[in-house]
């Protein structure tokens, strides 16, 4: 499993010209998934979300986590994080999960965000989707599952 993980102002995701989900400062989390992914993959992402400290303190080191500053999360499913671009000119894609498995990954990451507290605004999975970031910092990092 693979976190693009971006710490944002706001963020929202439009899918057909419609607003799907919205937040205002908190964590926009790409969410890509491979076949091997299972329950504790899942967990260690999710808890790493939601504890990572990536938000200012009052002395402006980044010492708080998005539960600690109250942020939200915009979670969007991003099969390409699995992209191997190593050959020729066209990405392979066959070390994301397929679509059937990912379906239910990403559902589930959803409800281990929201068990931890979180408030969580998503995408559609498979749709074509618009997402307007406005980064903070810009700090965007890039988790995997051990």
């Amino acid at each position: 499993m693979k976190v693009l993980l971006q710490r944002v102002r706001r963020a929202q995701v439009l899918v057909d010209s419609e607003v799907k989900g919205c937040i205002g400062p908190g964590l926009v989390l790409f969410v890509g998934f491979s076949h091997g992914d299972d329950e504790k993959a899942l967990r260690f992402c999710a808890e790493k979300c939601a504890n990572l400290r990536v938000f200012a303190d009052e002395t402006g080191k980044m010492n708080r986590s998005v539960r600690d500053v109250k942020g939200s999360v915009l979670a969007i499913s991003q099969f390409t994080l699995y992209g191997d671009c190593r050959k020729g000119r066209r990405p392979s894609f066959v070390q994301a999960a397929p679509p059937e498995q990912a379906g239910l990954l990403y559902e589930r990451f959803i409800a281990l965000l929201q068990g931890l507290g979180l408030k969580v605004a998503q995408g559609v999975f498979g749709a074509h989707m618009s997402v307007e970031v406005f980064n903070d910092g810009p700090v965007t990092l890039l988790l995997e599952s051990p």
